[in-house]
């Protein structure tokens, strides 16, 4: 009997596969100017096979990857505005992101900074 109540728990371990510190819905903080406040969502899924997918700004994460080296775990994604394509890469810092976004068709890299979103 205990034999099996172990092979039960361990199968259970094995099909669910760990929560991702960076999964979920998060708020990007995009403010340019102080006192004015700009944020917009981002929805995260790593996936055990080290994709990403969710989306950012709005826009559907078309590509991502994920992966947990060195003492963090960080995404790097492209999503699009249908004029051309934005590079994102993040890392989570503590309980928040630290992350930045290039728009080579725009001609910029911004640097911004998520905190999980309301309820999440």
């Amino acid at each position: 009997m205990i034999l099996a109540l172990a092979l039960i728990t361990a199968a259970q371990a094995v099909a669910a596969p760990a929560a991702q510190p960076m999964d979920g819905a998060w708020t990007v903080d995009l403010s340019t100017e102080p006192g004015k406040p700009y944020t917009q969502p981002m929805k995260l899924k790593l996936e055990a096979d080290g994709t990403v997918s969710g989306s950012f700004y709005n826009s559907d994460i078309q590509a991502g990857r994920w992966e947990t080296a060195r003492g963090r775990t960080c995404v790097s994604f492209r999503t699009t505005d249908g004029q051309g394509p934005y590079h994102t890469a993040a890392c989570l810092v503590g309980t928040g992101v630290q992350g930045q976004t290039w728009a080579e068709h725009r001609n910029f890299l911004f640097n911004w900074n998520a905190v999980r979103a309301a309820g999440n």
